[in-house]
């Protein structure tokens, strides 16, 4: 049923389809758009038409939302002079138009861009963490706080249960002072019950919502402008998500007890400067003893093994001095480069960054491993190089690059007909037979992903980066240990709990693989409308 908010009498009203598409409801003898009773295009459902109205009317809401029934689906965030803040790339051209001009024909065509698909995963979901929660999908789990707030119920939120989201640690009181606090990097919560001011800046946003105890926060309306615009927001904040890069501030209202007075900072300053004082002797002892067991380490490592030590200027030279053009990937390790050596062999260098969290101990590991193993179905290690602080093995060159370019991409995906996946599935299989049962040494991987398989010219996998890898002695088949290393998605739930490492994590972690092989769906960050489940868990339910 449609109706019109119009007060005047028509004579004569008639319904007409346009030729755009729209559908409108007029008096018969007025062809004024002005006056036009009712129209379609100001009421769009499923299909976007040219000269359609998307946006917000003052009168009656604010945001673009998805909606089932009455509940709101998804909510790509208000708009912020550039673009919606939910979105992540700003405003594209909506067609390409064509033109053909041949012997045999003149037309033109226009096709559309897809610009942008809701959801576009997990953390898409409206309100999914709470008022106050924060989605990363990052993040494992993925719904998280706020610093400064905690779970309103903690043993439903431990069990996964974020709906009734989390409160502040200290509650307000209109009649205590107050803070604001200033949150980063976020997707700005839901602006139903929020108002706006155009002609403010943000100092004086800050003292509207002051005087407001309503208020709950504030934020900047326009970032194309400076500080020109507010943003209030009144009662709980909901659908929050973390966007680093991408995100906005926002300042919430806190209780004056969140932030540190400065005397109190003062005193902080003055026992770490005191502390730094008593130390500063320390550290420098401590500083000669790692700098010469570092020399000893780097020796050691070149006496241990039988490898060829490529020179620094060498590869500098055969990756065109490391340029971005020469990157074909990057890992936790740091960037690998692509060369050619002077007889014309393809070589994968990859050097460790500076910033890597993997340092001398892994980069031996590393080599420790794969310099002793030996099989089709694993990378084949050809030297490394030691020089300075460069560190740095080489590899065989892979064309094809690792297996999740392929299995998550939705055009090459399709060059993975079953036979191939098979033949793929197969070969990661021989090489962890070989690692268990064959090789000279017992090893666990720990790291097993679709990243850390590599494909050459004739789609070969190879499994590589041996750096968290563990070697067991004799019928061990595993061992405990502190340090809990590797992939969430693709870790034993008893590794990630109890750090227990063993074949068995490995073969967990290669039926994770499989599955996302045969589906071409990541595990982590699956989504699906019927249930909260991850790829491991839709499957059993299948």
């Amino acid at each position: 049923m449609w109706c019109t908010n119009t007060s005047r009498s028509i004579l004569n009203p008639v319904a007409v389809l346009l030729d755009s598409g729209n559908l409108v409801v007029k008096d018969a003898n007025d062809d004024n758009p002005e006056n036009f009773l009712w129209q379609s295009f100001h009421f769009p459902t499923d299909t976007h038409l040219p000269d359609m109205k998307i946006g917000r009317n003052f009168k009656t809401g604010h945001e673009a939302l998805t909606k089932c029934g009455t509940a709101v689906a998804v909510r790509i965030g208000p708009w912020n002079g550039l673009q919606w803040s939910g979105s992540p790339i700003p405003l594209l051209e909506c067609c390409i138009f064509q033109f053909t001009f041949n012997d045999e024909e003149v037309d033109w065509t226009k096709r559309w861009h897809v610009y942008y698909n809701l959801p576009a995963d997990y953390c898409d979901t409206h309100s999914l963490c709470g008022a106050y929660g924060s989605c990363d999908i990052d993040d494992t789990p993925v719904c998280g706080c706020l610093e400064k707030f905690v779970a309103k119920y903690p043993q439903q939120w431990e069990k996964g249960d974020w709906t009734e989201g989390r409160v502040r640690r200290t509650p307000l009181n209109c009649k205590r002072e107050h803070v604001f606090i200033k949150y980063s990097g976020i997707k700005l919560p839901n602006t139903k019950y929020s108002h706006y001011d155009k002609t403010i800046a943000l100092e004086g946003c800050r003292q509207a919502c002051s005087r407001n105890c309503s208020c709950t926060a504030y934020s900047n309306l326009d970032i194309t402008n400076g500080d020109k615009g507010c943003l209030l927001w009144f009662g709980e904040l909901i659908d929050i998500r973390k966007l680093s890069e991408r995100g906005q501030d926002i300042y919430i209202k806190m209780d004056s007890s969140e932030r540190e007075s400065e005397a109190g900072s003062k005193t902080k300053k003055a026992m770490v400067l005191t502390l730094m004082s008593f130390s500063l002797l320390m550290v420098a002892i401590l500083l000669c003893l790692i700098l010469l067991l570092k020399k000893k380490k780097k020796l050691q490592l070149k006496e241990d093994f039988e490898l060829q030590m490529f020179q620094l200027p060498t590869l500098t030279r055969t990756t065109n001095d490391f340029s971005l053009t020469n990157k074909i990937g990057a890992g936790g390790f740091g960037p690998v480069y692509k060369g050619v050596l002077e007889e014309g062999q393809e070589i994968a260098v990859k050097r460790l960054s500076r910033t890597s969290m993997q340092g001398l101990d892994e980069y031996k590991n590393e080599v420790m491993y794969i310099a002793k193993l030996q099989h089709r179905n694993l990378v084949r290690l050809l030297g490394c190089c030691i020089q300075g602080e460069e560190k740095m093995l080489i590899y065989e060159y892979m064309p094809n690059k690792s297996l999740d370019s392929y299995i998550f991409d939705q055009t090459k995906k399709k060059l993975l007909d079953w036979p191939k996946s098979f033949h793929i599935i197969n070969g990661i299989a021989r090489g962890l037979l070989y690692l268990y049962q064959d090789s000279r040494l017992r090893i666990i991987h720990r790291d097993l992903k679709a990243r850390n398989v590599l494909l050459d010219i004739e789609m070969n996998p190879k499994i590589s980066d041996f750096g968290m890898a563990k070697s067991v002695t004799g019928n061990e088949m595993g061992t405990k240990t502190c340090n809990v290393v590797g992939t969430y998605g693709y870790m034993s739930p008893k590794y990630a709990v109890d750090g227990i490492f063993s074949v068995k994590s490995d073969v967990f972690s290669f039926g994770v693989l499989m599955l996302e092989i045969v589906s071409g769906k990541r595990n982590r960050g699956f989504v699906h409308p019927d249930h909260d489940l991850n790829l491991l868990g839709h499957v059993s339910t299948v």
